[in-house]
């Protein structure tokens, strides 16, 4: 009887040691099921190329590289200050680009002298005309007076007996003869340089259309040129288009008399 249940004992700890092997196995099988679905690295699938005919070189002497500049951008130059009568007149070119947001070259009726149309549009005379108003110079008033007194020294393209108060301080044509009459023209250059913060551009677009812009302070991306304020269709905006037509008229009223510089 006694060793009856001695033989019984014995089988019941070889089933619990036989159930403690079959455990361990089982959640050693588990933590290798989660080792390869989450934590080895994926296998990269092979591709069909065959690289056995592909030549190594690890020679870095035998690739031409390209050369490489120090710096994206020319570093910044020191560029004169525009004095304040300057600065004024580019204060509202800026200005204008947050009010005049159309194009519009209807002809309206408009008071004389400081007269305008609606702020929100205009044409590109109009951003020079706003400018100089800014800094107590009329063209309206100016371009008819000289005008009056020289009719026939004005282009003669529309048909006009007489000045008009209305429209003539308004047309390109005009304001680069009142400028040129004035003794404001300066040299044509193609080089960017000649070209100060407060001079006035003419260029002609195609065969009928010229067009006028203000030079502003700020460069371009690459500080090689000034930036343009203008008004091309789509209300005034401040552009890099100094050299994107021909210049045929460069207009110096406001003398910049610099006396600091500082970086842009």
């Amino acid at each position: 009887m006694i060793n009856a249940f001695k033989t019984d004992k014995q089988a019941w700890r070889v089933l619990f040691l036989l159930f403690d092997l079959l455990l361990i196995l089982a959640v050693a099988l588990l933590l290798w099921h989660l080792w390869v679905q989450f934590i080895q690295p994926y296998p990269l699938n092979k591709t069909s190329v065959n690289t056995s005919s592909i030549p190594l070189n690890n020679d870095w002497d035998d690739i031409e590289l390209p050369d490489f500049p120090d710096h994206s951008l020319p570093p910044p130059k020191l560029r004169p200050v525009p004095p304040p009568h300057v600065a004024a007149l580019l204060d509202s070119v800026y200005e204008q680009t947050q009010t005049t947001l159309f194009y519009n070259p209807d002809y309206i009726k408009i008071d004389y002298p400081g007269g305008d149309v609606d702020a929100i549009g205009g044409v590109c005379t109009d951003v020079i005309v706003r400018a100089f108003r800014a800094q107590g110079v009329d063209l309206q008033q100016a371009v008819h007076e000289d005008m009056r007194r020289s009719f026939k020294k004005y282009p003669q393209k529309w048909g006009l007996k007489q000045p008009d108060t209305n429209i003539d301080h308004r047309r390109v044509p005009n304001l680069a003869t009142f400028f040129e009459r004035q003794g404001k023209s300066l040299p044509i250059s193609d080089d960017p340089e000649h070209y100060q913060p407060g001079d006035i551009v003419v260029w002609q677009l195609n065969k009928r259309q010229q067009h006028i812009g203000i030079v502003m302070k700020s460069r371009s991306r690459d500080e090689l040129r000034p930036l343009i304020g203008h008004n091309i269709n789509s209300g005034t905006k401040i552009q890099d288009v100094l050299l994107s037509w021909p210049i045929i008229g460069h207009y110096r009223w406001f003398e910049p008399l610099l006396a600091e510089t500082e970086k842009p």
